[in-house]
């Protein structure tokens, strides 16, 4: 797969971090539509950028016949953001923290730290067939 694939609310790339700006722009132009604080669309533009190039890297070995999925999902209440991999998926549980002092220096392994400090909730499906959405979700605050 060479080519980014767009549709209303998804965007299909290969697995080359070349393709994260584009990505980016697809993220920042739905959510600019949604009147967001720059609070909120910093964490969701943070959070976006670290699962797909977790996805990319870790999930996809950067494969570019592999691709990365990236669905929104919008409603008053929340976003929701899934990213998807083809890659064999990984243990949760198996992951160092990364603010223990022998990890503290290390320059890997804090994007999931990172996501899950800025999202509300971080859910990780691992699909039997292989591959892993990693579904990032944001409650919006009523602004009344």
């Amino acid at each position: 797969m060479t080519k980014v694939i767009r549709r209303k609310n998804q965007i299909i790339i290969p697995s080359s971090q070349l393709y994260l700006a584009k990505v980016d722009d697809f993220v920042e132009g739905k959510l600019r539509k949604l009147k967001l604080d720059k609070n909120q669309l910093a964490d969701l533009a943070i959070s976006v950028t670290e699962a797909v190039n977790n996805a990319i890297v870790h999930g996809n070995k950067k494969d570019p016949e592999k691709k990365v999925t990236l669905r929104l999902i919008c409603d008053k209440s929340c976003i929701c953001i899934e990213v998807e991999d083809e890659g064999k998926g990984f243990d949760l549980n198996s992951l160092p923290c990364p603010i223990t002092e022998e990890n503290l220096l290390k320059e890997v392994g804090r994007g999931i730290f990172i996501v899950r400090s800025l999202m509300d909730k971080v859910d990780f499906i691992f699909k039997p067939e292989g591959g892993t959405i990693v579904r990032l979700t944001k409650y919006l605050k009523n602004k009344e």
